[in-house]
């Protein structure tokens, strides 16, 4: 996730104060909302179909996807730039073909698993996912105008949140869809209330994203009481029951993470869920 905010232009903030528009997140389904990064990606590769539909199976909220997009105007789901380290291939995705993607395998992390694996397009994960788990777009390189009208050829724009890595980005959606919710991570700057809320009126987010130790209980407090929900990132090679607890303490209904199934078998432990 980039934190590209601090270098954020007034003019730029100007043009979403006078456009954005409080949007609420989709409808939830849980108390207490499970993102499962880049798909279930501790059992099958990650951002591939097989992940999402274990994501699905796992009762998760939300699938998180990479949207980029192809030479000739596809748009799919890869976190990477590049298809270096996920295949067996070379070369950056905005210059190959759908045609060249598809024919990519995608590597698997288990030596035994024989299983092909490809990589997913968009219109493959809406058809996956619709009416059973919600997507969270980590926005990465496509046109909002085109994103949004897959989303609308499916009726999915309820359905989905978009994660803004840049103003420019921030921009567009706000002009293509007003009405999609809006996730952003704060700046380095906003250590506290105050620094948060001074992001918050400037940017305007539907919701809040981060690494879950950059905020304070009472951040997250000031967060609930503005209605904009907050869930960070939990995921990291430390990720446990330990982290889910300090997450809950500081007052968070929902996390991203590695683990979804583990993370939704302790919430309905805890009577959370």
């Amino acid at each position: 996730m980039m934190k590209t905010f601090l270098v954020l232009l007034i003019a730029g903030f100007a043009w979403v104060n006078a456009n954005a528009q409080p949007n609420p997140a989709p409808k939830p389904r849980h108390r207490f909302i499970v993102i499962a990064h880049r798909g279930d990606h501790v059992i099958y590769p990650e951002n591939t179909l097989a992940a999402y539909a274990e994501a699905i199976k796992n009762k998760a909220d939300y699938v998180e996807i990479d949207l980029r997009t192809t030479k000739d105007s596809a748009l799919v789901s890869m976190h990477d730039a590049t298809i270096n380290r996920m295949t067996g291939g070379k070369g950056a995705i905005k210059d190959m073909t759908l045609n060249e993607i598809e024919q990519l395998q995608v590597k698997s992390r288990d030596s035994l698993d024989k299983t092909i694996y490809r990589v997913p397009t968009f219109e493959q994960i809406i058809n996956l996912c619709k009416d059973k788990i919600y997507i969270y777009i980590d926005f990465k390189q496509a046109s909002a105008a085109a994103t949004y009208a897959v989303l609308k050829k499916y009726g999915m724009e309820k359905q989905v949140l978009i994660y803004i890595n840049g103003i420019q980005q921030l921009i567009d959606w706000r002009s293509a869809a007003p009405d999609m919710p809006l996730m952003l991570s704060m700046p380095n700057s906003a250590k506290d209330v105050e620094g948060m809320k001074t992001f918050i009126n400037q940017a305007k987010p539907d919701l809040l994203d981060g690494d879950w130790k950059e905020y304070t209980k009472e951040m997250v407090a000031e967060a609930k009481g503005m209605n904009l929900p907050a869930w960070p990132d939990a995921q990291s090679k430390d990720e446990s029951a330990a982290i889910w607890d300090q997450a809950i303490a500081k007052g968070f209904t929902g996390l991203q993470t590695d683990h979804p199934a583990a993370l939704v078998k302790y919430l309905e432990e805890k009577g959370l869920r």
